[in-house]
């Protein structure tokens, strides 16, 4: 029942896990932060550049999925610096529709590549 997600729209694995991990009608989506898929370097310029990369990455997951991120029920949100929650509400604005995805945002140390953002989740899908 277990099935794993993959997709070449998202950056691959880059340690011991997959992409999404599907069981039954849930999807656990795996952390994604601002690597872009083809060069898996990180989006430059302002956090805004990652954020909305992580969210292409999700989304491109969740697609692979036979999913979208209005399936996201969970959503949790990993900062170096919580300065930037407005901005992570302001982006999120433009990829969700109400109802919104249960959430959590924290603020961490540091994270994979020295990224300032990293977002994971947990989908639910209507059918199997």
């Amino acid at each position: 029942m277990r099935q794993v997600i993959s997709t070449e729209n998202a950056p691959q694995a880059i340690g011991t896990y997959s992409q999404a991990v599907r069981f039954g009608n849930t999807v656990y989506l795996s952390g994604q932060i601002g690597l872009i898929p083809a060069t898996m370097e990180l989006a430059e310029g302002e956090i805004s550049e990652r954020i909305h990369q992580v969210f292409k990455n999700l989304s491109a997951v969740c697609e692979a999925a036979g999913g979208s991120l209005q399936d996201i029920v969970k959503l949790n949100i990993f900062l170096t610096d919580m300065s930037h929650f407005a901005t992570v509400n302001e982006i999120m604005a433009q990829y969700f529709k109400e109802p919104y995805p249960a959430r959590a945002a924290v603020a961490v140390k540091e994270l994979p590549k020295n990224t300032d953002v990293e977002m994971d989740g947990v989908m639910a899908l209507s059918s199997y």
